[in-house]
């Protein structure tokens, strides 16, 4: 059977959802959808979609290396707002990590998040070669 690595999603609601913040099968990684919340619950940059994503990055690119890859292995990024006139913003921070490697990208306006001061969920597949 192949071995599959896992980064707990580390959050109150993690035992309850049932989830990992990252998961890995072979060369296949699939990041969760990540919010700018804290360990505690606390909502990073409340209304600001920019700081969240800014947070949401630096906490995957965490994940993401816990099993052994780097956003260079990125095929693809989705990104729920509850604002799409957010996008640009938005679009700024992604570009600053992806400019160079140009995965497949979606942007989604949702009614909204899981706490009201979220505005931003980010969600990556990577393939590691």
């Amino acid at each position: 059977m192949e071995k599959v690595g896992r980064v707990d999603g580390n959050r109150a609601w993690s035992s309850i959802v049932g989830y990992s913040r990252a998961i890995r099968r072979g060369n296949l990684i699939v990041v969760s959808g990540t919010s700018s919340t804290t360990l505690d619950g606390r909502v990073m940059y409340p209304h600001d979609a920019y700081g969240q994503i800014k947070y949401i990055l630096e906490e995957v690119k965490g994940a993401i290396e816990e099993l052994g890859a780097t956003y260079e292995d990125t095929m693809s990024t989705r990104i729920f707002f509850t604002n799409i006139e957010d996008w640009p913003a938005v679009a700024k921070a992604h570009h600053e990590v992806f400019g160079s490697i140009l995965p497949a990208a979606t942007f989604l306006e949702v009614s909204r998040l899981m706490l009201p001061e979220l505005c931003v969920e980010f969600e990556a597949t990577l393939w590691v070669s």
